[in-house]
């Protein structure tokens, strides 16, 4: 199995990028990216829909005289792209000029991407699957009708299976060529339980991988109907500050803020909580998150970015110094400062107060914390990218002694980015591996909660 581009496609996008820069550009950057999705959908058990999606789209960036437009078209042919393009170049012509905008340096560009499949990311057996086998996934991983519990009854499951094979290329005028081909597998379900009081609650639960056999779809649906169940009962808890607990699969609503704020657009329009805060101790010392985008043959890993830059292994917190702004071509150009890739390929939180090679799971945070909020999801809120402050509505369990109590609903947490993370607790080792963020349980001290 190879990636979707063929070399038809390959050779007409080189022939835009040569034909961009006859037609009076300066430079000019081509990429060409192309998709396949296929889904399956059931309800209650039974095939509801059945979609098929192919998606391709050629994107032309043309620097002429200072000046910079981008362009995209999803027709392939060369009898339309020519004049397109050259149109493309005259519309320049009559844009301001703006000499911050440049192609990336040589020096920074990846040069190993040439294949498409260096990292491990494209299943082999992707043109094996069958109209069948996706329907017996769909089909077989249902749960509706299977469980039987005197707290409740199931009465309805939305789930879904998808795949999808993903191919990009890009190719610019100073010789960059980068190519990732990769393939997703996935399902999710949604199911909604009721109790005995007639109260209705949903649970979701998913599962993803680059390889169909590493995708475990089974488990889905058992494990939505558990996070419905735990939902059971709420009721209300005395606002405050406590200790909280998040959730390894929605942590990453409390990293998206900084992460958002480390972005080169941000800092320099100065709507950032996290402008001039470049390499200062903001955060915990224990706190240090890397960007791991190298790594073969996990979700979210890259070589490069939309400019071709190669993407490195590094520190974005290094023991709560900011050790880098997402920085790209035309910001470092308009700020004068260093760049660095357009924004994070891979974060990983490390583990916080790990007790030697003992897990550090949600179980065992748990228990460490006695007294506690679990947050399973939030529902809402807002997060002021200027300030850093923060109002998320949420719901979980409040645990008493390590132990479950009763299912909370209907409160808000609320405080600073900043101040949140520097009441860090705990950061667990139990990242799911169907996520790029790679953002395990984490525990803060502290946090304020209000019915």
């Amino acid at each position: 199995m190879e990636g979707l581009i063929n070399e038809i496609e390959e050779r007409i996008a080189n022939r835009c990028l040569e034909h961009a820069l006859t037609s009076g550009a300066d430079k000019a950057r081509v990429t060409l990216s192309k998709n396949l999705t296929e889904i399956y959908s059931t309800l209650n058990g039974e095939l509801d829909k059945v979609s098929r999606c192919m998606d391709r789209a050629l994107t032309v960036s043309i620097f002429a005289d200072g000046r910079y437009g981008s362009f995209s078209a999803n027709r392939l042919e060369e009898k339309e792209l020519f004049p397109f393009i050259e149109k493309a170049v005259k519309t320049v012509g009559m844009l301001a000029k703006d000499p911050c905008r440049d192609l990336p340096d040589p020096s920074r560009t990846e040069k190993g991407a040439v294949r498409g499949d260096e990292l491990g990311l494209l299943d082999k057996d992707y043109g094996t699957v069958s109209s069948d086998d996706r329907l017996a996934i769909a089909l077989g991983a249902s749960a509706f009708g299977k469980t039987k519990d005197s707290r409740f009854k199931v009465i309805s499951e939305e789930g879904e299976y998808s795949d999808m094979i993903a191919d990009s290329l890009i190719i610019d005028s100073n010789g960059l060529y980068c190519r990732q081909a990769e393939t997703s597998f996935d399902y999710g379900v949604e199911t909604t339980i009721e109790d005995g009081k007639g109260n209705r609650i949903s649970g979701y639960w998913w599962d993803s991988s680059p390889r169909l056999r590493n995708l475990d779809a089974g488990a889905c649906g058992p494990a939505a109907i558990r996070r419905a169940a735990s939902l059971i009962g709420p009721a209300p808890v005395k606002g405050g500050p406590m200790t909280v607990v998040i959730d390894n699969t929605c942590a990453s609503s409390l990293l998206n803020p900084i992460l958002n704020a480390l972005g080169g657009y941000s800092i320099q329009q100065k709507n950032s909580f996290m402008d001039g805060t470049l390499g200062k101790k903001i955060f915990p010392e224990s706190l240090t998150i890397m960007d791991k985008g190298r790594e073969t043959g996990k979700t979210g890993s890259r070589l490069f970015d939309s400019e071709g830059v190669s993407v490195k292994e590094v520190p974005i917190i290094d023991r709560g110094v900011v050790n880098e702004y997402f920085i790209n071509t035309y910001i470092s150009n308009k700020m004068g400062i260093a760049p660095t890739v357009d924004d994070a390929s891979r974060p990983v939180v490390l583990p916080v107060g790990a007790e030697g090679s003992l897990p550090l799971d949600r179980e065992r945070i748990l228990q460490l914390c006695g007294d506690s909020v679990l947050v399973t999801g939030f529902n809402g809120g807002n997060s002021n990218p200027t300030t850093g402050d923060f109002s998320f509505g949420i719901e979980g369990i409040l645990f008493r002694d390590g132990k479950p109590l009763h299912p909370v609903r209907e409160m808000l947490m609320t405080g600073n980015i900043i101040t949140l993370w520097n009441n860090l607790l705990y950061a667990g080792n139990d990242p799911r591996s169907c996520m790029s963020k790679q953002i395990p349980t984490l525990a803060f001290g502290n946090v304020v909660l209000s019915a």
